[in-house]
């Protein structure tokens, strides 16, 4: 699940944005300024932040220099159609996008996923590395191999995909929907295969796919992978 953090001395606007990025999958953290921001960032694991520019305290554009000197976090700027000038400064001090208030939620929402898209497949977030061990299941993702308990498992390129996405998150659950969007970089749409793929990764990697010792479902949350990272 990606974090943002939104900040704004607005609370009608922090409080929108919230529900919008949770109905969307989203973990939300929130600050009124860009001192708290900062600190949150400081404290927590953010992938992107929407970031105002007219803030008591510390302004946006100040918050902005001063996360660009420690990492390289998306930023949209939420700014006011008056502040074309704080636009083109904050674009300037290392900004990603910015949206103009007052915005559309589908707007914002698919320029948030954008960003995110970005971050993560041009390497911005943490670094993976090539081989993943949970349990007795091994990942090569430099040979593109699965062993389980040392023998080799042959996977389709998606199914591939998805383990490889689970083990390298070991531990957390996603959704259904958030795994689409990880692994085929673009947002679900009808019905959602994801299921299907999890159903013929079990028959692979498990004794007894009924009862799953690694790729398990949390009921009404989604699905994780299980077992001690090595």
């Amino acid at each position: 699940m990606y974090h943002i953090l939104v900040c704004d001395d607005e609370k009608d606007i922090v409080s929108a944005l919230t529900i919008y990025l949770r109905g969307d999958g989203y973990r939300v953290f929130t600050a009124a300024n860009g001192r708290e921001a900062l600190d949150t960032v400081a404290r927590e694991d953010i992938h992107l932040m929407l970031l105002d520019v007219m803030m008591p305290e510390m302004d946006g554009i100040t918050a902005l220099a001063r996360l660009r000197q420690a990492c390289n976090v998306p930023v949209i700027l939420l700014t006011a159609k008056s502040e074309d000038g704080d636009k083109v400064l904050g674009l300037n001090m290392g900004a990603d996008d910015y949206v103009t208030k007052p915005f559309q939620p589908v707007e914002l929402l698919a320029r948030v996923r954008s960003q995110l898209r970005r971050y993560m497949l041009l390497g911005g977030g943490a670094v993976r590395p090539s081989t993943v061990t949970v349990g007795a299941v091994a990942l090569d993702d430099n040979a593109k191999t699965v062993t389980v308990d040392g023998e080799p498992v042959a996977l389709t390129p998606l199914e591939y995909d998805i383990l490889c996405f689970l083990m390298q998150n070991a531990g957390t659950v996603f959704s259904p929907q958030e795994i689409y969007r990880r692994v085929w970089h673009e947002e679900p749409a009808g019905d959602n295969p994801v299921a299907v793929h999890i159903r013929h990764i079990r028959e692979k990697i498990e004794i007894n796919p009924a009862e799953p010792r690694y790729l398990k479902v949390v009921w009404g949350k989604g699905y994780k992978m299980e077992g001690e990272r090595r």
